[in-house]
């Protein structure tokens, strides 16, 4: 592998650990457009593990706007990413994939804590405007609080 590769291989890395960063901050601070731009056209998502829904990247920013104004208080940290880049033969292909875990803590307009952890996978794919997701899918592990925090 040449140097360059190297570098176009670890400047694909970088732009899609932004990506899952941008994700995060869009979903705390409910920039529901942000959210929106981060998907290619036929994105999804999937937070039907956690009592959500399942559908495009639109349907589920609408269905997040209403739902996440329980928790005006949130901070999702997403850490331990594990990305694997498509491979052609010693050069970074144009799909990754990106399992990483969470901790979700938030907080209701009651002032009751709740928190919860599990697992991301991400499908990332290079597009003209840079890394977006075809997917996003949230297997919940764990919750702590009381009662089911939304209903799909």
């Amino acid at each position: 592998m040449t140097q360059r590769v190297d570098l176009a291989t670890v400047m694909d890395r970088l732009a899609i650990d932004e990506l899952v960063t941008l994700y995060a901050v869009a979903v705390d601070d409910s920039d529901w457009s942000a959210y929106r731009g981060l998907f290619t056209r036929d994105g999804r998502a999937d937070y039907r593990s956690s009592g959500g829904i399942e559908g495009s990247a639109a349907e589920v920013a609408d269905w997040l706007a209403e739902a996440m104004r329980v928790f005006p208080v949130r901070q999702r940290l997403i850490v331990n990413r594990r990305l694997r880049l498509q491979d052609l033969g010693g050069y970074s292909g144009d799909e990754a994939e990106v399992q990483a875990d969470y901790v979700n803590p938030m907080r209701t307009e009651a002032g009751d804590d709740y928190v919860s952890g599990g697992r991301y996978h991400f499908g990332v794919l290079r597009t003209g405007e840079g890394w977006r997701f075809t997917s996003v899918v949230s297997q919940e592990k764990w919750r702590r609080g009381t009662g089911a925090p939304f209903t799909g």
